[in-house]
């Protein structure tokens, strides 16, 4: 593994590895001086709450270089190391290797190939109409509330959380009475750095933080899955959970993989993309106002608002063998991590990447990828979110931000916890 030689450059290299520091945002002067002076940079991966240390990963933060990382699986592989920051106990790695994520082409290929077939026209189709009526819901009852109270409504707890995980159970087929395990696996796996949201931290044997990623930890899941494949094969309905569970070349713990992808990332995706998308809007009434009035499409908008705001921070590769990115030199086994919201903002591809232009018309942003893992779920994952901003739209004349946003601890996840907006103006004393 390579390891640079310490010296007057790399102590101005900013730490971009902590969770804590996106607690309160993408860290855009550190991302910006990366770029400029470090684009392909040597991070420490110390001891952090409580998770042991690593032996440390090259940072690639600008736009062309974090492209070439994620359309050359031959040199940046998914397969050796997964698409995780901290190295995965080498015990659980046949087990990791199983999902489609942390596999190269041509294994990523055949499965892709399987699940993109439960996603048919008519399924989409009938998706469309429900999630329409579910924002129309969402947001209707928390303007209630909002006025029934002083005015406001906090938008991950009352509107976007129930958004991205009910379209969730509809397109899985979840029955109602389980939908919560879904949110409740989401917040063990995701934000298992923050503990808002993992809960009291489970111990493996050696005392240290056991891997919420690990099967042990996964269990109950898997176990899930099972059960409601078997159910699928006895009840089938219009959902992705039936197809897979009817796919003669989709072995159980294939299964069992995709339902754990589709159940975090399927989740996930829109429930950070939603309120960041919203808390843009809200800090930018005039762009809000364009978009209120037509001035701008909601297609558009949308990815200049994914942009704004990547739902996912960060994701790592392993080089398969020695090779050079950026003029550095790397060696076969180094952790190379691409940072999608240093991407996002790059001078060199977007025009004042700090102004919020939802007409932007060249936005070649990486907020789902690129390459042979670009996400799956990015045609649903838009629809969703064009969706919720124009019920958004017609519901609410104005948005403005009622108190901080409270963010999740992650260096993985660009996560919202709480999103207080003023929703209603309320007559004073009551």
């Amino acid at each position: 593994m390579t390891v640079p030689a310490a010296g007057a450059a790399d102590r101005e290299v900013p730490d971009v590895f902590d969770p804590r520091g996106y607690a309160d945002g993408l860290p855009h002067a550190a991302y910006r001086l990366l770029r400029d002076r470090h684009p392909v940079a040597w991070q420490e991966e110390p001891e952090v709450l409580g998770w042991p240390a690593g032996p440390g990963f090259w940072a690639v933060t600008r736009h062309e270089d974090v492209v070439r990382v994620l359309k050359d699986a031959r040199t940046f592989s998914s397969h050796l190391g997964a698409t995780q920051i901290r190295d995965p106990d080498p015990a659980d790695l046949p087990f990791i290797r199983r999902m489609m994520l942390n596999q190269d082409p041509p294994d990523h290929g055949r499965l892709r190939r399987s699940v993109s077939r439960a996603f048919t026209p008519r399924q989409v189709d009938r998706f469309g109409t429900v999630v329409r009526a579910r924002a129309r819901d969402l947001l209707t009852a928390a303007v209630a509330a909002a006025r029934a109270g002083n005015g406001v409504g906090d938008l991950v707890t009352a509107v976007t959380d129930d958004f991205a995980l009910l379209n969730l159970a509809d397109l899985l087929g979840v029955p109602a009475a389980e939908r919560e395990l879904l949110l409740d696996w989401t917040r063990r796996v995701i934000g298992y750095q923050d503990p808002d949201e993992s809960g009291p931290p489970a111990s493996g044997p050696d005392g240290r933080p056991a891997d919420p990623r690990s099967p042990a930890m996964l269990q109950d899941m898997f176990g899930f899955a099972r059960e409601l494949a078997a159910h699928k094969r006895r009840y089938p309905g219009d959902d992705v959970m039936t197809v897979l569970a009817s796919d003669p070349e989709l072995a159980t713990p294939e299964l069992e993989m995709f339902f754990f992808l589709l159940t975090i990332a399927g989740n996930d995706t829109v429930r950070s993309a939603a309120p960041g998308g919203l808390l843009a809007l809200a800090r930018h009434p005039d762009a809000y106002r364009r978009l209120r009035t037509g001035a701008v499409g909601t297609a558009t908008a949308v990815e200049e608002l994914l942009r704004w705001h990547p739902p996912v921070l960060s994701f790592r590769r392993t080089a398969a063998h020695d090779t050079e990115l950026a003029g550095r030199p790397l060696r076969a086994g180094d952790k190379v991590v691409v940072f999608h919201g240093s991407a996002n903002f790059d001078e060199r591809v977007f025009t004042a990447p700090h102004r919020l232009d939802l007409a932007r018309s060249a936005n070649p942003h990486v907020s789902f990828g690129d390459g042979p893992h670009v996400c799956l779920g990015a045609h649903l994952a838009r629809l969703q979110l064009r969706v919720l901003y124009e019920e958004t739209c017609r519901l609410l004349p104005a948005l403005a931000v009622a108190g901080p946003p409270r963010r999740l601890v992650s260096n993985f996840i660009h996560g919202l916890k709480s999103l207080p907006l003023r929703l209603v103006d309320v007559p004073p004393g009551k």
